[in-house]
């Protein structure tokens, strides 16, 4: 078996107290690839965290893959030699993430997740565009030819924004989102056959932008699986159906695919992402308008109290392995950075889903915008699959929120707040008059003043 040594990744956002573990895991259990990861973060004492805990997990006899973790104090020094940039972070606090969605609950409209689109994605966008316009530039700086990783919230605007600051980065987007549905569909296919495949056996077209994402077509071997689909989603359409873990009144990010099923009988396509980001795409009484109307389509608002409390949580966790009071725990991740990285590097071909520039894998969307399709990975480059078009209808909708988010990186980057209002006020979710909206921007931006640069009040 061929190893890749030496290799570099820098870590943006190394202080991260989730993903970073899911890295660490994954790593640790890959035999093939070894190196060193260069943990930056502005909390340093958090990517201290990390060096500790991800170098008692490369030390233990049972982890094939040997890495080494070094926190560093600047950015500088984690991209200085890097093969890959992996971009994890927080933009801001949950402090402005608890006024991204909860402020405009006052004006009757509710976000299930408040990191995308809707007021809170947009506002969000506003504070992380000059923070990946920075990163952009010194990836460009110091290590050119690295490939990106990014994970960050707005998927979409973030990505947008590293190719327009450095047209000649490589880049790309991960979302796991399309994962789960493609669980449901070797579920539904499972359930009517007796049969017992899983996700990596579906094989599917992917089409749209990141949480706004649709699946067309569906197949095990030769086995169209979309008619039985459809005919699952039409015989659990009212009553929905749950997959596996909690209950979704008890987790709010469980559902039971009742708008997947909903967009699926409207519009003929199955929407590839959780109910909870589905909904914050269409306009704001279809599935959300209110937390009554939320529980008939059986899923949750996510609370920004849960992620501070959940916050809390995965602290103390940090100190008990930090302390070694508690040892690292391996999982089945279900992500697919290790096999991306290991494809790049010339070990065997992986299709998969990313985000990336449009250059004519979707029919009728502006070139260059950020969308998410199918891709292949194989030795030195990422090729985007041809994925059609979208229906008619639905690219409508899929457009308005392509073209928002497209004002708010041109909005970003030129310091523009009349513009950035502008993609604010088009949200589907926006569904109040012009003065109320101008004043719940206000509000908004006002709240997240620290980190806009160009703030003003308009």
């Amino acid at each position: 078996m061929e190893k890749y040594t030496g290799i570099k990744i820098a870590y943006i956002g190394g202080g991260s107290r989730g993903w970073a573990r899911t890295l660490m895991n994954d790593l640790a259990k890959e035999p093939m690839l070894s190196g060193e990861v260069a943990l930056y973060d502005i909390d340093y004492a958090a990517a201290e965290d990390n060096e500790k805990i991800g170098n008692d997990v490369s030390a233990r006899d049972d982890v094939a893959g040997k890495w080494k973790y070094v926190a560093v104090k600047t950015e500088k020094e984690a991209l200085i030699g890097a093969d890959f940039v992996v971009i994890s972070i927080l933009p801001g606090t949950f402090d402005e993430m608890e006024s991204d969605v909860h402020a405009p609950e006052k004006y009757g409209i509710y976000q299930s997740v408040g990191d995308t689109v809707g007021p809170g994605g947009a506002v969000r966008a506003l504070r992380t565009v000059p923070m990946y316009i920075e990163i952009a530039r010194n990836i460009e700086q110091f290590c050119p030819k690295a490939w990106v990783i990014n994970f960050t919230n707005p998927m979409t605007i973030c990505t947008r924004s590293l190719y327009r600051a450095y047209p000649e980065i490589r880049a790309f987007g991960c979302c796991h989102e399309v994962f789960s549905v493609q669980e449901l569909i070797a579920t539904i296919y499972n359930l009517k056959t007796g049969e017992n495949i899983r996700r990596a056996d579906v094989k599917t077209n992917v089409i749209g932008i990141n949480h706004f994402t649709f699946i067309d077509s569906a197949f095990y071997g030769n086995t169209d699986l979309m008619p039985m689909v459809k005919e699952f989603a039409e015989e659990h359409y009212e009553s929905g159906y749950k997959t596996h873990g909690e209950h979704w009144m008890n987790n709010s990010f469980a559902c039971c695919e009742r708008v997947k099923f909903d967009l699926l009988k409207r519009y003929g396509i199955l929407g590839a992402a959780g109910d909870r980001h589905l909904s914050e795409f269409c306009p704001g009484k279809w599935y959300l308008g209110s937390p009554e109307n939320v529980k008939k389509w059986m899923f949750g608002l996510t609370s920004v109290k849960w992620r501070k409390d959940d916050l809390k949580d995965r602290m103390a966790k940090t100190e008990k392995l930090v302390k070694r009071e508690e040892e690292f725990k391996f999982f089945d991740s279900g992500e697919e950075s290790v096999e991306q990285i290991k494809a790049i590097l010339g070990a065997g071909d992986l299709v998969t889903n990313v985000n990336l520039p449009n250059h004519g894998q979707i029919e009728g969307f502006p070139e260059d915008a950020v969308v998410e399709t199918n891709a292949v990975f194989t030795g030195g480059s990422i090729s985007p699959v041809y994925a059609g078009k979208l229906p008619v209808p639905l690219k409508g909708l899929v457009l308005r929120n392509v073209m928002n988010q497209e004002t708010l990186v041109e909005a970003a980057f030129t310091g523009d707040m009349e513009l950035a209002f502008s993609a604010f006020v088009n949200d589907p979710l926006v569904n109040i008059g012009l003065d109320e909206a101008r004043e719940l921007f206000n509000t908004m931006t006002y709240n997240t003043r620290k980190y806009i640069p160009f703030y003003k009040k308009i």
